[in-house]
């Protein structure tokens, strides 16, 4: 599937319109909870990629899964964190709080690939860091005492699992094995299915609400990511950064007019010190490239 720049940007975005949809369907849901949001979620995902795997890839897939390196199974245990955390989270506090938390996480990565990988980290980043980890604490120091405070910790859980898989699979790529992401995400949903099955017991999920969840599996997770790895082949990285940051306005603005879920002043003021970071953050290093 060969795509032109700017189709490739369009396309982009409507990824991250798709990606932003989770928060206001799952205000919608009747009767589902907590695990079992999840555990329906990343079954309708398993089952939808092993749909679209072999028509994007071959049946060649299944045995490369079969092969997969190290690198490959430890991607596939992050995406599976990411998927359970981040909808736990989003039962426990707003979505704007879980989108804004989660935006945090390309800092978080370049400083585990310092870490573990030896990346430099300009000092524009080391800046954007700091502005953006005020941020957070802003947001922290408000929800003290309350209940949302428990939904952002396990938010945290998403962004940095996201960076321990992008330092693995670019350490993996440097050791010559390179990662494929879009197999690791359907090792990751199995995983996440099999440990939320014994956690979504008893079931209460109606009709309606095995609908929603079936959406969220196969539009806001499946197609979405198979997408984002076709639009990566053609756009740069900052752009797709720069891009995925709309995740966080689409949202939130979807939860809003969706589902009556205004942000609160917190968030909103705290929101705009993280992104703002980022976003001057990757238009530096972008102008710098070019």
């Amino acid at each position: 599937m060969k795509l032109s720049h700017n189709r490739a940007v369009l396309l982009m975005l409507a990824v991250t319109l798709m990606w932003s949809t989770a928060g206001v369907v799952t205000r919608h849901l009747e009767s589902a909870r907590s695990f079992e949001i999840t555990f329906w979620r990343s079954a309708f995902t398993a089952l939808s990629l092993l749909v679209i795997l072999p028509f994007f890839q071959g049946r060649q897939v299944f045995r490369q899964i079969r092969q997969g390196t190290v690198g490959f199974w430890i991607s596939g245990v992050c995406w599976s964190v990411m998927f359970t955390a981040f909808m736990v989270a989003l039962t426990l506090t707003s979505v704007a709080n879980v989108l804004v938390t989660m935006s945090i996480g390309p800092l978080l990565t370049a400083l585990l690939a310092r870490v573990f990988i030896g990346h430099r980290i300009p000092t524009r980043t080391w800046i954007a860091i700091v502005v953006a980890g005020a941020g957070i604490v802003y947001m922290y120091a408000a929800q003290v005492a309350d209940a949302s405070l428990a939904g952002t910790l396990v938010t945290l859980c998403v962004p940095l699992a996201g960076a321990v898989n992008w330092t693995v699979t670019q350490h993996s790529h440097a050791q010559g094995h390179d990662v494929d992401l879009v197999p690791a995400v359907l090792v990751g949903a199995v995983i996440s299915t099999a440990l939320t099955l014994p956690l979504a017991f008893p079931f209460q999920a109606t009709p309606h609400d095995l609908a929603l969840l079936a959406f969220l599996g196969l539009g806001q997770l499946a197609i979405p990511c198979v997408l984002s790895v076709i639009c990566a082949r053609v756009l740069k990285a900052p752009e797709i950064s720069l891009l995925a940051l709309l995740e966080v306005v689409f949202g939130i603005l979807l939860a809003w007019i969706g589902a009556h879920e205004v942000p609160s002043a917190s968030v909103l003021v705290g929101g705009v010190v993280v992104i703002g970071a980022l976003v001057v953050n990757e238009l530096i290093g972008w102008r710098n490239r070019r």
